[in-house]
This record gives C-alpha cells, structure tokens and sequence, in this order.
C-alpha cells in the first residue's frame, strides 16, 4: 500500500504518492508534468507574487512546464532553461555543478553564451517546481551571476523541509517531510 499526502494549492488538491529518500526520510512527489491545470493555475498564481522581472530562467527538467506557462501567462516569448548537460547548439557554456535530494549523482547545469547574453544587465527571475535543499536553485543564480543578470527574485510552487524557512524564496505553499511510516518530520 503506497502512502500519499494531499496538497492543497492554487485552488486545487492533489495526492501526493510518499518516496523514499534513504531509510529515514520520505518526500511527496510532486509532478506538474502532465497536469495542465495545476501548472496553469500554479503559474497564475505565482505570477500574482512575482517581482518585476524581464526574463524567467529555470532548471532542467521539472520547472519546464511551469516556466512555460508563467511566460505564456505574462505574454512573454522567452524564456530560459539551464539545461543539464551541453547540447549540440550550445556555444560557450558556462556550467555550475550541483547536488540534488531527488537525484542520485551530481549534477551540471549549463546556459550558453546566446543565453548569457541575453540575461546580461536583465532583472531575472529564478523560478521551479520545489525549493527543497536549495542545490538546483544555488546554481542557476550561480549561472544566472556569471552571466552579468540581475536576479529580482527566486520562486517556487513548493518550499520543503529547510527551504519553508528562508527569507529569500517566494512560494505558494509548504511540503513537509515525512518519517518512513508517512508521519509528517517535526
């Protein structure tokens, strides 16, 4: 029997399926993939708390979506992605390294100079799906600086665990953590 945590968030509700992390933590998967309702009203309503910005940069791949339609939304053409490894097109890439909670390996984000360019001396806006131990975020502001863009702020869908309690970070709602038998951490 798997367990699940209800998410309630921009209106709407979710069940969240509870995954293992290591043998004492668990965390609620949250997937906007697929869910066009939720990533549209998530991105409505993070529009609604977004500073002024003129360009929206995330991390490859599950801030895709959201990203999407917060540009979509704003009436906006671009907007950027830090992608996980160099593509073919990319011309000198700039890479930051990075540790995620939900990724077994390290990881490298990357933009290239097309992008850099294009953020250089722009107010920039961080946004992804969950903000939890900060990893992905600290390196898309680390490509986001050596780029010469401006960040106007940091957004997410979700803060979880540590990440509920920075100042910094501007979200829609709190995900706890949970014990291996699906009680929520303290």
């Amino acid at each position: 029997m798997s367990m699940t945590y209800p998410l309630h968030v921009a209106g709407l509700t979710r069940e969240l399926t509870l995954c293992p992390v290591n043998e004492n933590l668990y965390i609620a998967g949250f997937v906007i993939f697929g869910d066009v309702e939720l990533t549209e009203a998530c991105a409505r309503e993070l529009l609604k708390k977004a500073p002024e910005y003129d360009i929206l940069i995330t991390a490859e791949a599950k801030g895709i979506p959201l990203a999407y339609e917060m540009a979509r939304q704003a009436g906006t053409n671009r907007y950027l992605i830090a992608r996980k490894v160099p593509k073919l097109y990319m011309k000198n890439v700039f890479t930051v390294k990075v540790n995620s909670i939900t990724t077994a390996k390290e990881q490298t984000l990357c933009i290239d100079q097309e992008d850099a360019d294009f953020m250089r001396g722009r107010r920039v806006l961080i946004v992804d799906d969950v903000i939890s131990t900060g990893e992905s975020l600290r390196a898309v502001e680390e490509l986001v600086k050596q780029a010469g863009g401006n960040i106007v702020g940091k957004m997410a869908i979700l803060a979880e665990g540590d990440a509920t309690e920075r100042d910094d970070i501007i979200y829609l709602e709190k995900l706890p953590l949970f014990n291996p038998d699906g009680t929520e951490k303290a």
